[in-house]
């Protein structure tokens, strides 16, 4: 059982806990130094006993399901899901990115799809479209047409498959629950991991002193929060503090505010903050350095606040 467990996102089926726990630490121990504690960070990193922080790896559970390569392997239902969560990114941006220009290109895509007609489509036609649209605005459109298009494919695929296929979620949550038992302080989950992090903290049903999420999809009110189980959504009774982050360019992070949507929040629930990650918005290693991760996963281990 782990002190510290992290939750990976999407896209990273090609990797392992060893991989990703050799990225995720460095981050996490320069979030702590750059709080003020400096000895911490050591011990996270350099000198932590083996298995103290641990990677909830359940990149696999998507690796064979994933072998088609494209939205072609959804089903019609699956699909469906997918334009929508498509659809609710695109409007997100539209309305919210830092910069005019992306706001501006944005809602220029939701206007072409808004126009389009023609003879009747099947759902896979109907869904490209939207897909690209998605590939050509803000961060996904750095990545090139043809990269952006399969990560956005890949993206609307993973989290689709969490949310509507009931044996990946149960596969998903076994590996989580491997590392999770009365010795664990803290939960970090990055992207679709915090929903997986926020849904296993519920299960856990021990006491928890921290929950993390960053660049969470959790307010994305009707394709994610009304899926998450339990039902309705609600802070978790056993959980101390709960901290979301969120970049204002992270596509993903759909509202930084989470408080109004969880029943529970106040004196737990802190997501008013906003960090810069620069040109790459939905990073997870530049969510987990920031001094505000730090200070909170010090405030844990370091209960007497002193560095």
């Amino acid at each position: 059982m782990a002190k510290i467990v992290l939750l990976h996102g999407i896209g990273q089926e090609q990797k392992s806990a060893d991989t990703l726990e050799a990225e995720w630490l460095p981050a996490l121990a320069g979030g702590v130094r750059l709080a003020g504690y400096p000895d911490l960070a050591d011990r996270l990193w350099r000198g932590g006993t083996p298995g103290d922080v641990r990677m909830a790896f359940y990149g696999d559970v998507f690796e064979r399901r994933e072998i088609q390569g494209s939205d072609d392997s959804l089903d019609e239902e699956e699909l469906d899901f997918a334009v929508s969560l498509a659809r609710e990114w695109l409007t997100r941006f539209a309305e919210s990115a830092s910069d005019p220009a992306d706001r501006e290109a944005a809602r220029a895509e939701l206007d072409a799809l808004i126009g389009q007609a023609g003879e009747p489509q099947g759902a896979r036609a109907a869904a490209r479209p939207v897909i690209n649209a998605l590939a050509r605005v803000g961060p996904f459109a750095r990545f090139g047409v043809t990269m952006a298009e399969r990560t956005v494919v890949k993206a609307l695929r993973q989290v689709t498959r969490y949310l509507t296929d009931d044996d990946v979620r149960e596969r998903t949550q076994a590996r989580v629950s491997e590392h999770l038992g009365p010795d664990t302080h803290i939960v970090i989950g990055h992207s679709l991991g915090s929903v997986v992090a926020y849904e296993a903290v519920h299960r856990h049903e021990r006491p928890l002193a921290l929950l993390v999420t960053l660049g969470s999809p959790l307010g994305l009110r009707t394709i994610v929060y009304d899926r998450t189980r339990p039902q309705p959504p609600h802070i978790p009774a056993h959980l101390a503090r709960w901290l979301n982050l969120a970049d204002r360019d992270d596509l993903v992070a759909a509202r930084p505010d989470l408080t109004p949507w969880f029943p529970g929040a106040d004196g737990v629930l802190e997501s008013r903050y906003t960090v810069d990650n620069g040109a790459k918005p939905h990073e997870a290693t530049f969510y987990l350095s920031k001094p505000e991760v730090g200070a909170a996963v010090a405030a844990v281990l370091r209960p007497d606040g002193q560095p």
